[in-house]
């Protein structure tokens, strides 16, 4: 959620920043930033909430699919990914 609703654009430049992790650098550029409305904590939780719902129903549909947690290195993550793709983790069925 901290990571959605707090992005914000420069609409002179199309720099984009984030409050938190990545903000402005003046507070002139500050002042001019920019939310997309999608970017709101209501519509990123709508979002959450739709791709949650919709999630469930698609697991059925791709058994073949495996989870992968991309909050990690990404190094780590690739290695993940091609070890699923070369050598497939045995399902429990």
């Amino acid at each position: 959620m901290e990571r959605l609703s707090q992005r914000r654009i420069d609409p002179i430049t199309g720099e984009r920043y984030h409050t938190t992790f990545r903000p402005a650098p003046t507070p002139e550029i500050q002042a001019r930033l920019r939310q997309n409305p999608r970017d709101t904590e209501e519509n990123v939780e709508k979002r959450v909430e739709a791709y949650y719902r919709h999630a469930k129903e698609l697991e059925g549909f791709y058994e073949d699919a495996f989870y992968v947690n991309a909050d990690q290195d990404p190094h780590v993550v690739f290695e993940f990914i091609e070890s699923c793709i070369i050598k497939p983790i045995p399902l429990k069925k």
